[in-house]
Parts: C-alpha cells; structure tokens; sequence
C-alpha cells in the first residue's frame, strides 16, 4: 500500500454520492486521494424517474451535476464507464484508462431483472436512466400522435406496466395523471385508452400494510388503471404481452418495472453473487476482501428474521455512510461501525395529490402522505445539497 491510500468509488447514485461527500468530510488533507468514477457527470434521482417517464415532471428536476455536490479539490470526478473489476490486482478497468486502489467502493447500481422472460429484454422499456426515461415520453407521446393517423391500431393506446412494486405503482399513477391532457392535446376519445398493470404477486405493492395497498388500488383504478394481479407475464412480443393464463394484450408500448439485480461487473469480477448482488460483512465489506466494499442495488444484507433488505435509496444512503467512515477507519486503524439500517418510513406516490405512507406504526394515506413524499424529497436534497438545492429542485406544491 502506499504512503497515501487510494480509493477509488464506483458509481455516483445514492450510496456512492453519500460515500464520497462523507469522505471528504471526514479524510484529512492528503490523508488519501478519492476518485469518483460515474458514466455521467450528473448524479440523479432514481426514485424520481417515473414522473419525467410518464410526461408530468422536467428531466431537469431529477438531476444535479456532481460538481455541485462534491469538492473537487478533495475528489477526482472521473467520467467514464467501468469496462472490468480486477480484484487480484487492485485495478479498474475503464473504458478509456486504468485506476488502481487501496480501497474499493462499489455503488454501481443494479440492472433490470427479467426473470428469463422471453422477449422481454428486446421488446419493453425500463425506467433506468435518464436517457430511457426520455426514450419513454416521447414513445408514449409518439403514440398518441400517431393513432389519429392509424386509428384501426387499438393497441397504440393500450399501455401495458408490467409489476406492482414501487416503480411500477408510481409509474403507472402519474400516465393515469397524464393521459387525460394527452387526449385532449391529440384529440383522442379518453375511453380508447387503457392501462394495464400486471403484477405476478398475489397482491400489488407486496410488503405494504394491506389496508393501505386497497386503498392505493382503489385510487389508481378511479384513474382508469386495470389490475391484472397474481398473473406473471408469459412472455413479450412485438405485439404486447401473454400473459401465464394466455391472455394476450396487444400493445405497441410494455413497461417493465418488475424488479432489478445486481450489476454484471459484479458477477464478472469474481464475487460469489446471488442473482448479481454480494453478501457482505456487518462492516459492508466483501467476502475475502476486507478492502472492498459493497453497497447499493449490488449488496445483500438480511434483517432479524433473515429476509434479505431490499435495495432502496433509504438503504442505499444510510450505507454509503458507514461505508465512508468505515475506510476513514481501516486508513486510521481504528474499529469500524456495524452497518444497522434504521427505517425512516416508506411512501408510495399514487399521482398528484395522492399517497400512501407508513412511518413507525402509523399509516397515513391521501393528501397527508402525498406532503410526507414531499418532505422525503427535500430531506434528500437538504443533506446531499443543502438549502440551496432545496429551493432548486423541490417540489412544494
């Protein structure tokens, strides 16, 4: 190791941007030399992303440049792709040049999980990125645009969400909130239109309290939205999708939101992984590698009656901080924090005005979650941007 350490951050998302900007709280000056690496030069919001997908919010209010989050003079932003993870000899591979590390911190994020469903992966859309959420308004714009000059195609206005999780529930809500101003923009008869969320569960929303999961169901299907639950996705055609009892729906736009993996780089490099995501220590460190650690969408950690968590943002960020001060700790050879993740509450988004919420014991539901979504929201901008970010990008109203 040399006389100052090397580490070197993977990924700029929620783990990794909390990670990066702890450390250069916490590191001395030329205590060590930290390297961001990230595709874009923009951090975004992934829980965000359903809104600009379906029309009802700018691009422009999920997104912040990383040069705005991070002191450059104390963190290396590189911009590039990560082509390869080479564990035996402490380097990453980039796509247009070579980091080597003392201490590895890999927040990739995850990929879209097709659970091996045919034609899947060639003929739907994911809500990933900013860029496939661009390919998506414009795809559900074109096809309105579209039907009035080939209105024996039905399906151009039936839109097929396949799961009921979080993405696919908010997903779905805000199309509902934007067709009616779509088919009074394109002259389209708001009858003809249909959505379609099909979820393999037995229930939408799985985990949620289920009083407050009728209630969200109750709300979306007032917005027009048919439930098609406990009924998997048989297999995706150019035409739409087949559903596991054989029913067939003809669409010309499938949306998949039905669940993510870990990143292939993690498989590549070496990990024993289950599907693409590492088992870490308490400490959030991989296997064997006591210099490697692993946090995000690419992590598996198990609660106390052994369910593995699932890879949120709330997760995602109390991790990137223990993981930071945990390196800070390892350069210092001091003792490092046991990661013990703390549940602030989870909402769900069901449109303008509409929200479904549970914090602690309590249930909240309405317009009164809908202002807890808000306070979420800003609470995020608050610690990764401060006040300046808040008036910038929130939305309070």
């Amino acid at each position: 190791m040399s006389s100052i350490p090397k580490i070197v951050v993977l990924g700029a998302g929620y783990g990794g941007i909390l990670t990066a900007q702890k450390l250069q709280k916490e590191l001395n000056y030329n205590e060590a030399d930290v390297t961001l690496v990230n595709r874009h030069d923009y951090h975004y919001f992934t829980t965000h992303l359903h809104m600009p997908a379906a029309g009802t919010d700018s691009i422009d209010h999920t997104r912040v440049q990383i040069s705005k989050l991070i002191d450059e003079f104390k963190i290396d932003l590189v911009k590039s792709n990560v082509q390869e993870i080479r564990l035996y000899d402490k380097k990453v591979i980039l796509e247009d040049g070579t980091l080597s590390y003392d201490y590895l911190i890999i927040a990739l994020g995850g990929e879209p999980e097709s659970f091996g469903i045919p034609g899947l992966a060639e003929h739907a859309m994911t809500i990933r990125s900013i860029n496939s959420v661009r390919l998506i308004r414009q795809h559900i714009e074109y096809q309105f645009a579209r039907y009035k000059m080939d209105e024996n195609r039905k399906d151009r206005l039936n839109f097929v969400i396949g799961g009921a999780g979080f993405s696919g529930i908010e997903f779905v809500a805000e199309l509902a909130d934007r067709i009616p101003g779509l088919c009074k923009e394109y002259d389209v008869d708001p009858a003809l239109v249909h959505i379609y969320n099909v979820e393999a569960a037995p229930t939408a929303l799985p985990g949620f309290d289920p009083e407050l999961v009728e209630y969200a169901m109750d709300v979306l299907k007032k917005k027009g939205v048919t439930f098609k639950i406990g009924t998997a996705i048989k297999e995706c055609t150019p035409k739409g999708v087949i559903l596991a009892t054989d029913e067939e729906i003809k669409s010309a736009t499938v949306i998949w939101t039905g669940g993510i993996r870990g990143n292939r780089l993690v498989d590549a490099a070496g990990f024993e992984t289950m599907r693409g995501r590492v088992k870490i220590d308490e400490y959030l460190r991989a296997p064997g590698h006591e210099n490697v650690f692993i946090i995000g969408d690419n992590s598996l950690m198990f609660n106390e009656e052994g369910r593995p968590y699932p890879p949120t943002a709330q997760i995602a960020m109390q991790q990137g901080v223990i993981c930071a001060h945990n390196v800070v700790a390892s350069i210092r050879n001091q003792q490092p924090k046991k990661f013990v993740f703390s549940n602030k509450g989870t909402v769900a988004s069901l449109g303008k005005g509409e929200a479904i919420a549970t914090v602690g014991t309590k249930k909240f539901k309405g317009w009164t979650a809908a202002q807890l979504k808000k306070l979420v929201d800003m609470r995020y901008l608050f610690i990764i941007g401060g006040i300046p970010l808040v008036l910038r990008k929130g939305r309070f109203f």
